[in-house]
């Protein structure tokens, strides 16, 4: 198996010089990186890591912390911190939280303890659980965050939550639906409700009035979909379209439309918000709200392993298939 003295004598340079380029020194020069880098991949090097730990004080481990019940965001954000871990010589290390109780201290001092990884991030609700960020900085532990709309100690993207709620409360009073149904988010989710509120701004604008029967709240999963679309389609006055704050209540949405023998979207149009796979193969197709899912997963890691400055900037876009269309006359 080749070691560092090998790749050392390949690539014509001093081992320290591959230690710098094995632990992302700052300061190293294109020609050195590729010529060591060249000199790895020929000889199939893997870097000890325990010694990678001892060098530079790192562990070279980020961990995602999360607690949203919608799989396919987790596995969107997952996914781009990955592969964005892989290309910079870390590895990612997945827990789920509870959102509330002592539990989540235990776990998250276990975490430490065993890994000591180089920070964490958060993604909605736990990015605004103010007693979790807390003990995060007592442990003097770096903190990402997707969508935190509490104040704290650590890196924070915000998202276009409001500007998405907006898009969709224009689409369909641009079909012609006026009266709309929503699905709101659980309460804990302090950023997707953002998305309600920016339905209301688009309501508003429009002059239309907004009827509290017809906002139901969900659970963020399928089955609560299928309760609250249920609630919605059974009620004297049932509405035109109906926006779920999330891909997965849209989809029981959608179930409890074919259940019912509702045409979509001639009888009833069917919004989503974060474009999952899932939503592309419902039939018909979802419409909905797209967030680079997996753009913001890297953007966390670069933001803990020191490449990120500023918080980017994301855009939210409206993705209309088929789920929606005009108002029935």
């Amino acid at each position: 198996m080749s070691n560092i003295h090998d790749v050392a004598a390949l690539a014509g340079v001093s081992i320290k010089s591959v230690s710098r380029v094995v632990n992302k020194a700052p300061n190293v020069s294109e020609e050195l990186r590729e010529r060591v880098t060249t000199a790895i991949r020929q000889l199939g090097y893997r870097p000890n890591q325990s010694a990678r730990r001892l060098a530079g004080g790192r562990s070279f481990m980020i961990a995602f912390l999360y607690n949203n019940p919608a799989p396919s965001y987790n596995s969107g954000i997952q996914s781009g911190a990955a592969n964005r871990c892989r290309d910079m010589g870390y590895h990612l290390v997945v827990e789920p939280m509870p959102l509330s109780g002592e539990e989540r201290f235990a776990i998250l001092d276990r975490l430490v303890a065993a890994l000591r990884p180089d920070g964490v991030f958060l993604v909605p609700p736990l990015s605004d659980d103010a007693q979790l960020l807390q003990r995060l900085s007592e442990l003097k532990l770096p903190c990402a965050r997707i969508a935190g709309s509490v104040m704290a100690e650590s890196f924070n993207i915000p998202t276009p939550e409001r500007a998405g709620g907006r898009m969709v409360a224009d689409h369909l009073i641009g079909l012609g639906h006026r009266r709309i149904g929503v699905i709101t988010p659980p309460a804990s989710h302090k950023a997707a409700m953002q998305r309600v509120e920016g339905f209301r701004d688009g309501m508003a604008a429009a002059k239309l009035p907004l009827d509290p029967l017809l906002f139901v709240e969900g659970a963020f999963d399928f089955e609560s979909g299928i309760s609250a679309g249920t609630h919605l389609l059974t009620q004297d006055q049932r509405p035109t379209a109906i926006f779920a704050t999330n891909d997965d209540m849209a989809l029981g949405t959608l179930t409890v439309a074919h259940r019912m023998k509702l045409r979509v979207p001639e009888d009833l149009s069917v919004v989503g918000f974060d474009d999952t796979p899932a939503g592309l193969t419902a039939w018909p197709p979802l419409t909905t709200v797209s967030q680079p899912l997996e753009e913001m997963g890297r953007a966390m890691v670069d933001a803990l392993a020191g490449s990120a400055d500023d918080a980017p900037h994301f855009t939210f876009d409206l993705v209309q298939r088929d789920s929606s269309g005009p108002a029935p006359a």
